[in-house]
């Protein structure tokens, strides 16, 4: 059974810097994607980044050259660096995490989700 754990929200102001940390445990998958989302309030969740097992990543549009998501393999821990933060960044972002072989962008495509660390950029 796979948890995840994220921590590192808080509230910056606009142009900002934060890093979310998602530490994951019970994982034994030769494949696997790890992913961030978030969900502003009255809106549905979104993806923002993904890695895979052998650190491909991709991301949305929105955050391109802004965010970066990265993965610490010895210490099972999952990165998103957020700078030139945004009012609009402003959302409960999520960890998930799917025992395939490379990545699907979809909600419906991540079977485990961590908790949710608030961001909020004013």
């Amino acid at each position: 059974h796979v948890q995840l754990v994220e921590s590192g929200g808080g509230s910056v102001q606009e142009g900002g810097s934060l890093t979310l940390s998602c530490v994951a445990s019970g994982y034994t998958y030769r494949g696997y994607c790890m992913g961030w989302f978030r969900q502003a309030p009255g809106k549905e969740r979104e993806w923002v980044a993904s890695i895979d097992k052998d650190h491909k990543t991709t991301y949305a549009e929105f955050v391109k050259g802004r965010f970066t998501i990265s993965k610490d393999s010895a210490m099972d821990t999952l990165y998103l660096q957020m700078r030139s933060l945004k009012p609009e960044d402003t959302a409960m972002y999520y960890c998930a995490f799917e025992a395939r072989f490379g990545c699907l962008l979809r909600v419906d495509s991540f079977s485990y989700w961590g908790q949710g660390t608030q961001v909020t950029v004013s």
